[in-house]
């Protein structure tokens, strides 16, 4: 077997990597998994459903499935068992024009280093700041968000979800890099979680949850989307969308 996960088989599947987006609600992340999913910015949609999204996608030459959660904790990182160990890298997501978002992030960050600790080895970590757009209502710096990054040992990016595709398309697929390139969890391979070596600063001690994989979710509605990628030499992505909302 290969580092992507190819085994000599008749069906040659390409790598996986799942991807789950966390932040309080409101800063998002619903808009920056449909903006990476279709080039479009929505300006509906039901922030209490959590749903799961897979793209065909080519990163760096190598053919990817990437799997983004797109979550919903109305009640902070208090339930966060259902994703900490199906993701293969997370991303953090707070807005840059509300103070309460980024404290928020602080939580979930806090939150998955001490997953990453108690389950050494670990998993990538992107912490994003959200709504460059609103730069003019800004409330945290961007000094603010780098050393929140530095603290945690995590990459840091600034986007806007309702401006620059290629700005977001980035994140996502560094976020796939940073999984493909570290030990274990980080091997993108069909249906198998591995674990990544790279340790975070120590945090706040916090009671052990019990960790258990996602379940299928059975009762979701299936739609499948095909967006164009007129930027691209491939092929149109058909992206598979589980209890999916509004595109624009």
């Amino acid at each position: 077997m290969s580092m992507f996960g190819k085994v000599k088989t008749a069906d040659k599947s390409p790598a996986e990597c799942n991807l789950v987006l966390l932040g309080v609600m409101g800063s998002g992340k619903s808009a920056l998994t449909v903006k990476f999913l279709t080039k479009r910015f929505i300006s509906e949609y039901d922030p209490f459903v959590e749903d799961i999204y897979s793209s065909e996608e080519t990163v760096d030459q190598q053919p990817v499935t990437v799997r983004v959660m797109d979550t919903c904790d109305q009640d902070g990182p208090l339930n966060s068992e259902r994703y900490l160990m199906w993701a293969n890298a997370f991303l953090v997501v707070y807005s840059i024009d509300s103070m309460e978002s980024f404290k928020g992030s602080q939580l979930y960050l806090q939150t998955l280093a001490l997953h990453n600790k108690t389950f050494h080895p670990q998993t990538p970590i992107i912490l994003l700041g959200n709504k460059l757009d609103m730069d003019r209502y800004r409330q945290v710096s961007q000094c603010d968000g780098e050393a929140l990054a530095s603290r945690f040992g995590c990459l840091f990016f600034e986007v806007s979800a309702c401006l620059d595709f290629l700005s977001v398309q980035h994140v996502f697929y560094e976020a796939v890099r940073r999984a493909r390139h570290g030990g274990g969890r980080g091997r993108l391979v069909p249906a198998i979680c591995v674990s990544e070596d790279k340790a975070l600063l120590s945090v706040p001690s916090f009671t052990t949850p019990c960790y258990k994989e996602l379940p299928a979710p059975a009762t979701a509605k299936l739609v499948t989307v095909k967006t164009s990628r007129a930027l691209s030499k491939r092929r149109a992505a058909t992206l598979t969308l589980l209890k999916g909302f509004k595109i624009f």
